[in-house]
């Protein structure tokens, strides 16, 4: 039987693989420093794509695609020969005459799965991270943006062998075949449910994996927040790509002294970045659309069965099935069984609820599944930290939403069914690498000494040994 063209692909790199290990900092550097003057010199047509697919606004396509993916390379650009360095370590005194070292080396041929709500970014920082590792890469953008995964497409063919780095384009089918492919390392962002898919895939061959996934990301609300400033903060947050942001503030839990304040902020600042009228948010060119009818659908279902539940719009709540547009939307009185409560939102929906004492806030979240991000907003900094001591998350970030993963030295990542393993920065690289662990004997080699025969005299010196170093 005929190899199929992904198949020719994978074996392709398989066996470049080889030569690519060897490969070194300044030529890894240059293909780097080559993908930064594309991704600056293609500015326009990244900015194009992200409009024809779903309407994003080009200073949001700035901020959130091209800003993380240059800064990325940047950052990678300026610390590689570092990273790859090899790494002294310490020895233990029973092992008097070693010398260790930790080398990074490349895990292989690696699988990138990219999502369709940062079509851009969520593939290429990845790769950032793989290319300075030294591994061969495919991959793979959603069929949900066309446009982005055609330009992506041209851009790796003009800038790439293929044995090296290459896109596949194409829908679940084609992701299927690449997942039934011995790939050394998959590297994943989506959802958590086809995270387990991904997972599954994987530990056929067992290839290592790195999985960027959701979950419900709650913003805390104290009693001590300046409310205005986190209304606004909230907002910007969750209504920035359509609420379409692994990292969106899911849902709020405020006390309940302060809802009214919150709310208000909220209000203020949907205004003064939207429009203060219903149809000026519509015209708004700053509010981009659902990404398809399947995710708008969701969406309006959800919203209606918790109006029925007893939810009240205090915000927003227009929708409209032709555009894919839903307003930004503000819901108080939302219960725990709430529709909306039940998963990831992944829209410009926010649930309000409120709370009395901060030990309810840390049994609701115990209750559920740890999120990708917790975002605290608090004056008093010993409360932030006892709200930190009493959660789990991937990431936290105090006054503000979003931003930490702008900084490279931060590990990005989720925990539990929010993801597993991180990237960004070293991380990245550390992701795509092997940490081989390299020992050279030196002299004197004392363990000589405790060769068999296991005479008196030599289970004397061991037990002695086992007492002096262990």
């Amino acid at each position: 039987m005929e190899n199929s063209p992904i198949q020719d692909l994978f074996r392709r790199q398989a066996e470049h693989q080889a030569l690519l290990r060897l490969s070194s900092a300044e030529q890894r550097i240059a293909k780097l420093r080559k993908l930064l003057a594309a991704v600056e010199a293609r500015a326009a047509d990244i900015r194009q794509a992200a409009h024809l697919d779903y309407r994003k606004a080009g200073a949001e396509v700035d901020l959130t695609e091209i800003y993380s993916t240059v800064a990325e390379i940047r950052f990678a650009i300026g610390h590689l020969r570092k990273w790859m360095r090899p790494l002294k370590v310490a020895n233990p005194a029973g092992l008097l005459g070693t010398h260790s070292e930790i080398h990074h080396q490349p895990k292989g041929v690696a699988l990138i799965i990219g999502p369709w709500n940062y079509p851009f970014s969520l593939i290429v920082i990845p790769l950032v991270s793989a290319i300075a590792a030294g591994c061969c890469a495919v991959l793979k953008p959603s069929e949900l943006t066309p446009h982005m995964s055609a330009l992506l497409g041209k851009m790796v063919a003009e800038l790439f062998d293929p044995a090296e780095v290459a896109v596949v384009e194409g829908d679940a089918q084609a992701t299927q075949q690449l997942l039934a492919l011995p790939f050394d390392h998959i590297f994943f962002t989506g959802s958590t449910r086809v995270g387990k898919l991904v997972m599954t895939a994987a530990a056929q061959h067992l290839a290592s994996v790195t999985l960027e996934l959701g979950g419900k990301s709650p913003v805390i609300v104290d009693r001590s927040a300046d409310l205005e400033q986190a209304a606004e903060r909230i907002a910007w947050g969750k209504f920035i790509n359509a609420g379409q942001t692994c990292v969106a503030p899911d849902y709020v839990l405020v006390h309940e002294d302060c809802v009214d304040g919150l709310v208000a902020g909220l209000r203020a600042a949907i205004a003064r970045f939207y429009g203060a009228s219903p149809a000026q948010q519509a015209a708004s060119p700053d509010l981009c659309r659902i990404i398809n009818a399947r995710n708008f659908e969701r969406l309006d279902a959800l919203l209606a069965a918790s109006l029925q539940q007893g939810a009240q719009v205090a915000i927003g709540g227009q929708t409209d099935a032709a555009q894919r547009y839903i307003a930004p939307t503000v819901l108080t009185r939302v219960t725990p069984q709430s529709a909306l409560m039940g998963e990831e939102i992944f829209g410009p929906i926010l649930p309000v609820l409120t709370y009395q004492s901060l030990d309810e806030v840390y049994a609701f979240l115990r209750a559920r599944d740890k999120p990708l991000a917790l975002y605290i907003y608090a004056q008093d900094r010993a409360v932030a930290d006892q709200i930190i001591a009493h959660t789990s998350a991937g990431g936290t970030l105090v006054n503000n939403a979003i931003v930490h993963l702008a900084n490279p030295n931060l590990p990005f990542g989720g925990i539990g069914p929010s993801g597993l393993g991180h990237y960004h920065g070293q991380f990245g690289f550390a992701a795509f690498s092997h940490q081989r662990a390299v020992m050279r004997q030196g002299r004197p080699n004392i363990f000589r000494m405790m060769y068999p025969p296991y005479s008196a005299k030599v289970t004397a010196l061991i037990r002695r040994a086992t007492r002096w170093f262990a």
